[in-house]
């Protein structure tokens, strides 16, 4: 069993580990953009809440996934900005 030493080290790397693979929306003049990531090339978590790590969309082109791309440029690459993949998503669970 582990010792209180242990289980808050464990903690401590679980919670730095956690923080590190969280991506700003606009990191380094970037900005999340829905519906443009291959399959298997998403940048994290998708609207869905099915996954929470990079890698592991299964279609091309999902609305709910992201990629970040040069911020001011997602929708010349046919992307959307979140509020709209949002909207679009919803849309598409109604119907």
């Amino acid at each position: 069993m582990m010792n209180k030493k242990q289980r808050i080290a464990t903690a401590a790397l679980a919670l730095a580990l956690t923080s590190i693979s969280v991506v700003p929306a606009h990191a380094g003049g970037k900005e999340k953009c829905y519906g443009v990531s291959l399959a298997g090339q998403n940048d994290c978590g998708n609207l869905a809440g099915t996954h929470s790590c990079a890698g592991q969309s299964t279609v091309d082109n999902d609305p709910g996934e992201w990629k970040l791309v040069s911020k001011g440029t997602c929708k010349s690459v046919g992307g959307m900005l979140k509020a709209e993949a949002k909207k679009r998503y919803a849309e598409e669970q109604n119907s």
